[in-house]
């Protein structure tokens, strides 16, 4: 049997019956251009770039996580003492040796052990057993290793709400530790819950972190004084610097006042090197960079605008970003910018207008990272949109290496400080890639998937084993490279002079081509506008024009009156022709008849035209008598 139920339901039930129909477009809001708010904003300059989309494809690691240790020692005590001797009171051991110094027992062990050692020495004194009799062998082996690396290490922030690793320093005795800055970067991102701790990490110990600093805002960066490892200074988010010394505790010992900080997010902070070690300079967004001293952080010991205009003008200037300081170079420091260029500056110029010294523009977006190669100052590493620059000092106009564009933003990267040929970059995919220019420039010689979310952050141990990398939700994750990549390679650094020198050179004659091609557009240019006559018209009396005017008309009169003649006569001179060849020897008497009629018409008919011509420009007002215009008498 079939069992049917019927669902009913009344239209008025249903609502409002939708109606479509097609209606013409219509303007709902027309907000006018305001151009007296053109000169607050920077013209960015137009880049045309190719693009090409394919399928991403990658190679993947899988690397389980580390297992939780605890690390314990033993205190071992000097043994083998009688119970009435304490091996603390000197006299009393050393009355003990005596006595066990002349029983007989002993003796005999010594002359025992003696032959046995005295074979020993002499083994050791013919063989050398610590001796590498094939180390140049080992090497060979190693550079033939595949580079790979793999994570040794999570560190995960702590809270509920994750927060981006914005920042990354270094412990600068032996790398043992990890200060980690944690913000929300995203425009009105951060909710009331989200903390405001940093945190300093032991890489033994991902598990809780060692230290919690407490700033009064986020921390954008965070930096480790490399002469002292107990003090740290950061940059906040609402563009505050803070100062921390370890032995005092998670609260900061110094803090700038809001009205001499910042007015923008502290992207980057580099100690200087100087007397005392506390001296620092910062960059923001807002288009300043300043110094301070660490003892009195009230106000700022200087301060640059970086106005490219090099007027010191604020509301004109460019964000700062990314900052670079080479204590190789002490007057000279770099910084990149919002806007795609990177800024070279002189901090002892003479007057403020001199600091900034020259621009290399060369991104299409922000720079996000910017550092000179630890071997060879003259060449520095950016990072913006989807490429990594690498860029010499003598050229402006162009980088003289630079990679194909990525599928994704890349955000951070660093040089190696062991081996100068290699870098380190990372991207909005959680990828970490690994370069070595000199094996190849066109791919990665290792690409890595760290995480799932966007990586932030980056920065290299000094002996460029151990690679730290900040994520979008506040993983640290700590990797290991392989020897093949922390390794200096023979004959590294001369190979790399080379090319550098080679790309270099190659720029200069590229450069220097494109400017012979400006200059003779330009002088093309001028010779054309003086053959014109000049376009300056709009300096010149009404009657000057006009007098300019009439002459120009007169000489296409001429010039066209001119042409009619030389067609007249070439007329003539072809009439003259067959005429010649009409006649014989024998007419010779009619045929100069003939000629000379016709030269003599010719002859009339040419000084009538130039008459009337030259009357026509001596009275141009009178009217002319019929039969002695230019009209009637020069037949068409």
């Amino acid at each position: 049997m079939e069992i049917v139920h019927v669902y009913t339901k009344l239209r008025l039930e249903f609502g409002r019956q939708c109606l479509f129909s097609d209606r013409p477009a219509e303007l709902l809001v027309d907000v006018p251009t305001d151009q007296s708010l053109a000169p607050q904003f920077i013209q960015k300059t137009h880049r045309d770039q190719g693009l090409q989309a394919c399928r991403d494809m990658s190679e993947h690691q899988v690397n389980t996580e580390r297992f939780e240790s605890d690390s314990c020692g033993l205190n071992h005590e000097e043994g083998g003492w009688p119970k009435d001797v304490n091996p603390q009171e000197i006299e009393q051991t050393i009355r003990f040796r005596k006595k066990v110094e002349k029983d007989e027992s002993y003796i005999n062990s010594i002359l025992q052990l003696g032959s046995v050692m005295e074979n020993c020495i002499r083994q050791n004194n013919a063989v050398d057993i610590y001796q590498e009799y094939l180390k140049d062998e080992e090497e060979v082996e190693e550079l033939q290793e595949p580079p790979s690396a793999k994570t040794i290490n999570v560190f995960r922030d702590p809270n509920k709400v994750k927060r981006t690793v914005t920042g990354l320093s270094w412990h600068p005795d032996g790398g043992r530790k990890l200060a980690a800055a944690y913000s929300c970067l995203e425009f009105q991102k951060a909710s009331k819950d989200m903390s405001l701790d940093s945190y300093i990490w032991d890489i033994e110990n991902p598990n809780r972190p060692e230290m919690t600093l407490k700033p009064v805002s986020p921390l954008v960066c965070l930096e480790y004084n490399p002469k002292d490892c107990h003090t740290l200074v950061g940059g906040s988010y609402n563009g505050q610097i803070a100062y921390w010394d370890t032995r005092k505790g998670s609260q900061p010992v110094e803090i700038s006042s809001v009205e001499h900080s910042h007015r923008d997010p502290v992207y980057k902070i580099i100690w200087l090197q100087s007397k005392t070690g506390t001296d620092i300079f910062s960059a923001s967004t807002d288009g300043q960079v300043l110094w301070w001293d660490v003892r009195k952080l009230t106000e700022p010991t200087e301060r640059l605008v970086l106005d490219p205009s090099r007027e010191g003008n604020l509301d004109r200037a460019l964000g700062a970003i990314s900052l670079d300081f080479e204590s190789t170079m002490p007057t000279k420091f770099m910084v990149g910018t919002e806007q795609g260029v990177v800024v070279s500056c002189n901090r002892k110029a003479k007057t403020p207008a001199e600091k900034i010294v020259c621009t290399y523009n060369g991104h299409q977006g922000p720079v996000y990272a910017l550092q000179r190669n630890p071997f060879f100052p003259k060449n520095f590493l950016t990072v913006g949109d989807w490429t990594a620059r690498i860029w010499s000092e003598d050229i402006k106009d162009s980088s003289i290496l630079w990679t194909k564009y990525q599928m994704s933003y890349l955000t951070d990267a660093c040089w190696s400080p062991v081996r100068p040929s290699v870098f380190f970059t990372v991207k909005m995919d959680g990828m970490l890639d690994v370069w070595d220019i000199l094996f190849k420039q066109n791919d990665p010689t290792l690409s890595l998937k760290v995480c799932d979310e966007a990586l932030y952050s980056l920065r290299l141990q000094d002996n460029g084993r151990l690679v730290a990398c900040g994520s979008q939700q506040g993983r640290a994750s700590l990797l290991e490279v392989c020897s093949g990549l922390s390794t200096l390679q023979k004959n590294e650094k001369s190979l790399l002079a080379a090319m550098f020198e080679r790309e270099t050179k190659r720029e200069k004659i590229l450069e220097a081509r494109q400017r012979e091609i400006r200059l003779k557009e330009r002088s093309r240019s001028e010779q054309s506008r003086d053959e014109d006559g000049g376009r300056e018209d709009g300096d010149q009396s009404p009657h000057q024009l006009i007098a300019r005017a009439e002459d120009d008309f007169y000489v296409v009169t001429e010039t066209e009156m001119k042409r009619r003649r030389e067609k007249q006569l070439a007329a003539a001179a072809e009439e003259i022709f067959w005429l010649l060849k009409e006649c014989g020897l024998a007419d010779v008497e009619e045929l100069r008849d003939r000629v000379a009629e016709r030269i003599t018409a010719a002859v009339e008919l040419i000084f009538s035209a130039f008459g009337a011509s030259r009357a026509a420009e001596r009275e141009p007002e009178q009217p002319a008598e019929p039969g002695t215009d230019g009209r009637d008498s020069c037949p068409g």
